[in-house]
């Protein structure tokens, strides 16, 4: 009997089953309608409603008041890494940005920004090849800066925030891909917050994002009018065609997340989750976690292996075993558990067996 499959990708990750089962069940025939939900129009009066919906589901789940608008934009959240300065980087006469480095996002999104203007990297996780968050002080911030970005987890080194740096009257960005939703924050509290849907949302290719209301119209001149947060603003996340479908999953996703006890009871399942997996590392000279233990991620475990040609046999009797892609990534090497929320605690337990029953065979 094949065994029940455990997906620990890092993105596109698993769906909760419920939200992928009601999917199945609604992709012929929404709503009674008798189409599929990926064939109505976006401006019909039953994908409005939708949409509407999910404004009211993000804005309860997130705490988020009239401060902020929610938006829904195209191309993941590297599009954001590209509408972030083109909308920010004028704020200040300068044209500067600061970018804290904490890995391989991180990185890109700095790129990206030296298109738009001056960046400067004000710290940096590179002397210890990223596997913790450097300290952050008020005064290393420039008040010349029109903003300063940090990605709040790193997916490819397993390291998270544990609290977010006080940047003072500059406005704080975060990239929260890998990690919304999946703890309490005071989302009022960043001037941007941008999300790729893939982990914890729902499909790829959608981007939620929060945008302080102050900020908006005050894009550069040449910003493409889908990148503008202004216009989406203005036209309801719908200038040209939305990405109806994923809207539609995200949809589903918020609701399952309200039915799990919203995010105060994901945060504690959160926590209990990766704390079995770094209870095997840290009991373990076979295993070695990649991010220092004042730094980890409840959301990515990424770890060695002590003889690093064990890997390939370790990812596939885990496979063998149903527990599937646990390859770290390309650019970092050894094993990666991406436990979102949708993760079950019989996921991690399974992979907590798997790693003791094989230390014991290769240890």
């Amino acid at each position: 009997m094949r065994p029940p499959i455990y997906n620990f990708a890092a993105g596109p990750a698993m769906l909760p089953p419920p939200v992928m089962q009601q999917v199945k069940n609604d992709l012929l025939d929404f709503q009674g309608m008798g189409v599929s939900v990926i064939e109505i129009s976006h401006r019909s009066p039953e994908f409005e409603a939708l949409l509407a919906e999910t404004d009211s589901l993000v804005r309860q789940i997130s705490g988020l008041g009239d401060s902020h608008e929610v938006l829904y934009m195209h191309g993941g959240a590297q599009m954001l890494f590209s509408a972030v300065p083109l909308n920010l980087m004028g704020l200040k006469p300068q044209g500067k940005a600061q970018y804290v480095e904490t890995g391989n996002f991180a990185k890109i999104a700095a790129k990206e920004a030296e298109k738009f203007g001056t960046i400067e990297v004000v710290a940096s996780g590179a002397a210890d090849n990223y596997r913790s968050i450097p300290a952050l002080s008020p005064d290393m911030f420039d008040q010349a800066a029109s903003y300063v970005h940090v990605t709040g987890n790193n997916t490819l080194f397993g390291t998270q925030y544990q609290e977010f740096p006080d940047t003072g009257d500059i406005p704080l960005v975060v990239d929260m891909t890998s990690e919304i939703f999946s703890r309490q924050l005071d989302y009022s509290k960043f001037a941007v917050t941008y999300a790729g849907a893939q982990k914890n949302l729902g499909p790829s290719g959608i981007t939620l994002v929060f945008v302080e209301k102050s900020l908006l119209g005050k894009a550069r001149k040449d910003c493409p009018k889908l990148l503008d947060f202004q216009v989406s603003s203005d036209n309801h996340s719908m200038a040209n065609t939305i990405n109806t479908f994923a809207v539609y999953v995200m949809n589903l996703v918020l609701k399952w997340i309200l039915a799990q006890g919203g995010v105060p009871a994901l945060e504690a399942k959160n926590k209990e989750k990766a704390g079995r997996l770094y209870q095997v590392l840290d009991n373990s000279e076979f295993y070695q976690s990649v991010a220092q233990p004042a730094h980890r991620s409840v959301m990515n475990v990424c770890f060695n292996l002590s003889d690093p040609e064990l890997l390939p046999e370790f990812l596939a009797s885990a496979l063998d075993q149903g527990l599937y892609a646990l390859k770290g990534h390309r650019s970092v090497g050894g094993a990666r558990a991406s436990i979102y929320n949708a993760m079950p605690m019989a996921g991690v337990e399974a992979l907590a067996q798997f790693m003791a029953d094989f230390e014991q065979k290769k240890g």
